[in-house]
């Protein structure tokens, strides 16, 4: 009797068939907003003239020169790029080198305060310090001679995802077994060494998650970069393509659209490849947070 039963299939529920239905398209549907403009960004970017003039999706003629035309011919564009990466990449060095360090320290160093330390950083998740501090940050930069600075942007850009970045990385740390940094220490080493040859390969993918929030947040920067400087070519991409005004010159639409895909393209190859230890740093960052 047991064996015939076994035999039966089990007939699909309906109800979990229709949720199943229901969580499909609502995923379809996020992933459109979010695939769909880029496609009519990168279709615009191979439209010809009079194409980009015009309101259907697909081109009429592909034209594949806009993309040699703003490189050869927009004098600031090679100096914004090079701007975004020099800022970019000290922002993301410098943050990960302190959140490894902070994250760390919260959980395998013995030290007085950690519970107000980790209160204050999570408080400070709370406020938009871009907007609500930007005029201390003003003070502050030009007191320090930073003001129009492409290099005085780093500091400001540090701040913005330092406190999430810490409490990542003091997520990913709580999982690392204090029995292993104990027994190093017994072999004599010390606390740098322990953090360096024991914590730091076992935390590379919470490592791997802060790269991937640094770099998206100091590479898409606006607001701080445009009440920062004031020359253009003191200033990064994003505000370099927030200026540019759309017409029949250098500036025309395809052009700008060829632009927006030159700046974007590396980063999403960069998280396409990564996405695995992305989202498993995540999901260990997550576990104790």
């Amino acid at each position: 009797m047991a064996t015939a039963t076994a035999a039966i299939p089990m007939q699909r529920n309906p109800v979990l068939h229709r949720a199943a239905v229901i969580r499909h398209c609502i995923i379809l549907f996020f992933c459109a907003i979010i695939i769909l403009p880029l496609l009519w960004v990168l279709l615009l970017s191979i439209k010809s003239m009079p194409d980009s003039m015009r309101g259907n999706l697909w081109p009429r003629n592909f034209d594949f020169t806009h993309y040699g035309y703003v490189i050869e011919k927009i004098d600031t564009l090679p100096i914004n790029l090079f701007n975004s990466v020099f800022v970019t990449g000290f922002t993301v060095v410098i943050t990960c080198f302190c959140a490894v360090l902070a994250g760390y320290a919260l959980v395998h160093l013995k030290f007085g305060g950690k519970a107000w330390i980790i209160a204050m950083l999570i408080a400070s998740l709370y406020f938009p310090t871009r907007v609500v501090s930007i005029i201390t940050i003003y003070g502050i930069q030009s007191d320090l001679g930073l003001i129009n600075s492409t290099a005085g942007l780093i500091l400001p850009y540090i701040t913005l995802s330092l406190a999430v970045s810490i409490l990542i990385m003091r997520s990913v740390f709580q999982l690392v077994p204090g029995e292993l940094f104990d027994a190093a220490k017994i072999d004599g080493a010390g606390p740098w060494k322990c953090l360096w040859m024991v914590g730091l390969p076992l935390v590379r993918n919470g490592l791997v998650v802060i790269i991937i929030v640094n770099f998206v947040t100091a590479w898409g920067e606006y607001l701080l970069c445009s009440t920062l400087t004031n020359d253009q070519s003191a200033r990064t991409v994003p505000v370099m393509l927030a200026h540019a005004a759309g017409g029949l010159g250098q500036w025309a639409w395809p052009r700008i659209a060829a632009v927006y895909v030159i700046v974007t393209a590396p980063g999403l190859i960069a998280f396409a490849f990564a996405q695995k230890l992305f989202f498993k740093g995540l999901m260990e960052g997550g576990i104790k947070a």
